[in-house]
C-alpha cells in the first residue's frame, strides 16, 4: 500500500506537471499556426485582385519570349557559321 502512494506522490509531482507544461508548449504552437494561417487567409484574399490582369500581362510576355527566341535563334545561326565544323 506504501508503493501506491509514492506512486501516487511520483505520478502527481513529477509526471502531471512535466505533461501539463508539454502541452502548454504544443498549444502555443498552435496557437502560432492558426495566427499565421488567419494572416495567410486575409492577404490570400486581398491578393487575388492583383490577379486580375495576369492574362494580358502572359500575353505581352509571350510576345516577349518569342522575340527574343527569334533574336537567340538568329545569333546562334551566326555563331555556328563562324565556328569550325566537327571532325
Amino acid at each position: 500500500m506504501v508503493l501506491w502512494w509514492i506512486g501516487n506522490a511520483v505520478l502527481f509531482f513529477v509526471v502531471l506537471p512535466v505533461v501539463i507544461a508539454l502541452m502548454n508548449r504544443i498549444l502555443a504552437a498552435v496557437e502560432r499556426i492558426r495566427a499565421a494561417s488567419d494572416d495567410i487567409l486575409t492577404h490570400g484574399v486581398e491578393l487575388t485582385v492583383e490577379l486580375e490582369d495576369v492574362p494580358a500581362l502572359l500575353a505581352r510576355t509571350d510576345a516577349v519570349v518569342e522575340q527574343v527566341a527569334a533574336g537567340a535563334t538568329r545569333y546562334a545561326g551566326s555563331v555556328a557559321r563562324l565556328l569550325p565544323a566537327k571532325a
